[in-house]
């Protein structure tokens, strides 16, 4: 049978843009169906414009340390509308880039929604596409738990657009996007509260890495307020927010922001019309080559729900592509130490097995930790301390996992990723000569185990 298209991509998100490219590189047919905007989550509402974010909200570390520095700096103030227009346009240009690359590449840009109306058939504004294979990359979207009055709250996305920045925001969730704005707001001067319904955020983060980050956001203000949860949020006739507890405590806000996960984007997307199936959380069930359980059609990123970060997707995409129209440049996708960062204020960088999975893994252990204050504080009145460990398995002597809290902490666990990717052992790190003096040089000077 002769189709329009041998492949056609639900979505022009990461994932979505790398699986066109590339098979459009290999030689295959290619269109690119997006309703939204050109890059997904990440270009528009999620890392990049929040690593802007972080970095503005970092300006105030910066003005207070560099009197210790001899500088004298006058008297600073902060304008959101300012941060929020240049932040949009970069985004405005980084779309562009997008429209750029698809196009440059030969695939066939559609914009509008896409439905699919059978398994080999797609509809976009009133007209039907054939294809060979399609492919769902449609990624996620945040949701707030329906309590009563949570019309009045905002999400993720909604974050990036507000018009002015809020004097008192509380900030619901535990994970990273809830940490990171956490970070975000009370850097730039709002009035923070973090509100999580467990002991401590960061679930599945080490432990100590927690702990750490824990007590540096306490030393910079941040309300942390774990074992709580809202029950409702009631609008009072100033336009301000009253939330009521579920332990019957009641916090004020002019923002409340919610940060409580993320739903496939599944909307109208027309899977009735096939025998995809999701799994028990609602995402699209794939096997190990992202096929559904209708052959022609797979799903990548986040809709999958397996790791939901960028780079994955990428990755992700890369592989179909080439399992389709390169087959003989085909490799799985690897989810083995992918490495990942929290921006809070510290950053978090980690790679590998935390201490507690190493431990649940049936690893023997060995434990190396240091806690230091980074030299660019030295002449600052700053209190703030950057932490680094190990995890080693003393029978091979595997380092297993690299967790950092502290500045930077991304850009240096990237490549102690490489490091873990080839199986580096605690001997080979010891061997490593460190740049000095850095704050990386850390992870190659640390000789004596906290535990075993």
């Amino acid at each position: 049978m002769t189709y329009d298209f041998d492949l056609f991509v639900i979505g022009a998100g990461s994932g979505g843009v790398r699986a066109a490219r590339f098979a459009a590189g290999y030689g295959a047919r290619v269109a690119v169906a997006e309703s939204r905007y050109l890059g997904g989550t990440c270009v528009n509402v999620g890392c990049v414009p929040k690593k802007l974010l972080v970095y503005g909200a970092h300006f105030a570390d910066e003005f207070e340390q560099a009197q210790g520095f001899g500088w004298k700096v006058g008297e600073s103030s902060f304008d959101w509308p300012t941060l929020i227009a240049n932040k949009n346009r970069e985004i405005e240009r980084l779309n562009g880039i997008y429209r750029s690359l698809l196009i440059n590449s030969g695939v066939t840009l559609l914009e509008g929604h896409a439905r699919i109306v059978g398994e080999h058939s797609v509809e976009l504004a009133g007209k039907r596409y054939s294809a060979k294979h399609i492919l769902i990359a449609t990624g996620g979207w945040p949701q707030i738990p329906e309590i009563p009055g949570h019309e009045h709250a905002i999400d993720s996305n909604q974050a990036f657009f507000l018009p002015q920045l809020p004097q008192r925001v509380l900030v619901v969730g535990g994970g990273y996007i809830a940490v990171e704005f956490a970070s975000i707001f009370n850097g730039l001067g709002a009035e923070t509260t973090l509100l999580y319904r467990g002991d401590l955020f960061l679930r599945g983060f080490d432990k100590a890495v927690r702990l750490h980050l824990q007590d540096e956001l306490n030393k910079r203000g941040l309300n942390l307020q774990f074992n709580s949860d809202i029950a409702r949020i009631d609008k009072q006739a100033d336009g301000s927010l009253q939330a009521t507890l579920k332990d019957g405590r009641v916090l004020h806000a002019d923002c409340i922001f919610y940060a409580t996960g993320r739903r496939p984007m599944l909307d109208n997307l027309g899977l009735e019309n096939t025998q995809v199936a999701l799994d028990e959380r609602g995402f699209i069930q794939v096997d190990e080559q992202y096929q559904t359980s209708t052959p022609s059609i797979l799903a990548i990123g986040d809709v999958i729900g397996r790791v939901q970060l960028t780079p994955v997707a990428l990755a992700e995409g890369m592989a179909v592509a080439r399992r389709l129209f390169k087959p003989d440049e085909y490799r799985k996708v690897d989810y083995r130490m992918i490495p990942t960062a929290v921006f809070s204020l510290p950053n978090i960088g980690t790679v590998g097995l935390c201490e507690e999975q190493a431990r649940e893994e049936g690893y023997n252990v060995k434990v190396y930790e240091s806690r230091f204050r980074p030299m660019k504080l030295a002449l600052t009145e700053a209190q703030e301390r950057t932490l680094m460990k190990l995890v080693v398995d003393a029978d091979s002597d595997r380092v297993l996992g690299c967790h950092m809290v502290g500045p930077d902490a991304g850009e240096i666990v990237q490549g102690l990723a490489v490091a873990l990717k080839a199986g580096a052992t605690k001997q080979i790190f010891d061997e490593t000569i460190g740049v000095h003096p850095t704050a990386a040089e850390e992870f190659v000077t640390m000789r004596t185990p906290v535990s075993s």
